[in-house]
């Protein structure tokens, strides 16, 4: 008898853990080709990558390894404002832990979509005076953006507009180790994080 997944036995609980969207070995294909792309954007500097604590971390450590020239990364720590998950704007809890003027920046991020986050990030790291600033993403929404003026440069898979669970992200601090990238039923959610 095959061993049943995490996925499964979350399932098996009544957790709202749906079907795999991405797998992890076309994650870390994906990955590898981000890695190339931006090994030789930055070919002859030291770039400092910069990612959001938690959900941006798994694919930091992961793109970090990836790319086969020396670099730095650091991370900062970000929280809405204002209530629940809908709040009016961002404020930095962590910021970084070393100056960035006249560095090369490229900011990490999980999930691109509003660019809310993304636009707050670009305007309080520009007044820094990096040499330079971009983005990278892994999932982008780009039909969903409030924000025109982001530096999204690599963009790992371009997805639809559902929620997902897995590879560093989560929902509630929930579900973030599952390997593989899950659609999250949303229909389930209430009962699921009422449950907790």
């Amino acid at each position: 008898m095959t061993p049943l997944s995490a996925a499964e036995r979350l399932r098996g609980e009544g957790q709202p853990i749906g079907d795999v969207y991405l797998r992890r070995d076309e994650i870390a294909a994906r990955v590898t080709e981000l890695g190339r792309e931006i090994g030789a954007a930055y070919a002859h500097s030291l770039p400092l990558l910069v990612a959001p604590l938690k959900s941006s971390t798994v694919f930091l450590a992961d793109l970090s390894r990836a790319l086969e020239l020396d670099h730095e990364f650091d991370v900062i720590e970000l929280a809405p404002y204002g209530s629940g998950r809908t709040g009016g704007g961002v404020r930095l809890l962590k910021d970084l832990d070393r100056p960035i003027e006249g560095r090369e920046v490229l900011l990490v991020e999980d999930v691109v979509d509003t660019g809310l986050t993304l636009g707050f990030l670009t305007r309080c790291f520009a007044e820094r005076r990096p040499a330079s600033l971009a983005a990278v993403t892994l999932l982008d929404r780009p039909y969903r953006r409030l924000v025109d003026d982001i530096p999204l440069r690599h963009v790992g898979f371009t997805v639809p507009d559902e929620l997902f669970a897995g590879y560093g992200l989560g929902l509630d601090e929930r579900w973030r180790a599952l390997p593989d990238l899950h659609l999250v039923a949303v229909d389930e959610l209430p009962a699921a994080i009422d449950a907790a």
